[in-house]
């Protein structure tokens, strides 16, 4: 079994608007249910989990049964960090379907993933122990401890930016959040640098330039600008 969890937890503070992004509407839908329904028509998703912080929770539920989302199957609570959000998704994953394999964890901005990317994950975390989508770096990247000097030239050849959906063996990830600190949950920074860091094989899959993240006013018109057509 696959299941998808979904975090919708965060507050879009950079967009400087009256909800969180994942909430805001475009063409009379909520950009939440814009990804939900990817996952709702995928074939190879079984169930899906929504992390949600408890205000937006009943707005949430009202679109679900709105829009026919049926594979929707528990609610989790937002945690204080992303990381915190996921171990709660992941702790209402094993309540609610407890038969999950493989965990294939995605953010609510992200409302343009393709079915290629949510299959190469699903099978790169089946072959391997997770898969994330990458895409290559453009520009130059410049290590500096300070901002202020050059400490280390990188090779752009071998450096990649992460995006979502990332996927996961279900147990094996699990039990690392179960094992480690709390601390070290709130520092990590991305849902494979965890299981990196723990021995879990983490596979690379090709990404997409359109598969981004709604985090500025500008992402928000260029989402418009697709969906208007």
């Amino acid at each position: 079994m696959n299941t998808a969890i979904i975090l919708a937890g965060g507050v879009g503070s950079r967009m400087g608007v009256d909800r969180p992004k994942q909430y805001l509407i475009v063409k009379d839908k909520p950009i939440i249910a814009y990804c939900l329904e990817i996952f709702q028509n995928h074939s190879a998703i079984d169930k899906i989990v929504i992390v949600v912080s408890e205000e937006w929770q009943d707005y949430v539920e009202e679109n679900v049964a709105k829009y026919g989302l049926t594979k929707v199957c528990g609610y989790a609570p937002a945690g204080r960090t992303r990381q915190h959000s996921i171990y709660n998704g992941l702790k209402c994953t094993q309540d609610n379907a407890p038969d999950t394999d493989i965990c294939i964890i995605h953010d609510a901005a992200r409302p343009l993933v393709s079915d290629k990317i949510i299959n190469d994950c699903i099978v790169g975390a089946t072959e391997d122990d997770g898969a994330m989508p990458v895409i290559s770096v453009k520009d130059t990247i410049y290590q500096s401890a300070d901002g202020k000097k050059i400490d280390n030239l990188l090779k752009r050849s071998e450096l990649f930016a992460g995006q979502a959906p990332e996927s996961f063996k279900f147990k094996e990830y699990l039990d690392i959040h179960i094992s480690v600190s709390d601390d070290e949950i709130a520092t990590t920074a991305g849902s494979s640098e965890i299981a990196y860091r723990h021995g879990m094989k983490i596979r690379l899959v090709e990404g997409s330039e359109r598969n981004f993240k709604i985090t500025t006013i500008e992402d928000l018109e260029t989402f418009e600008t697709i969906i208007n057509g």
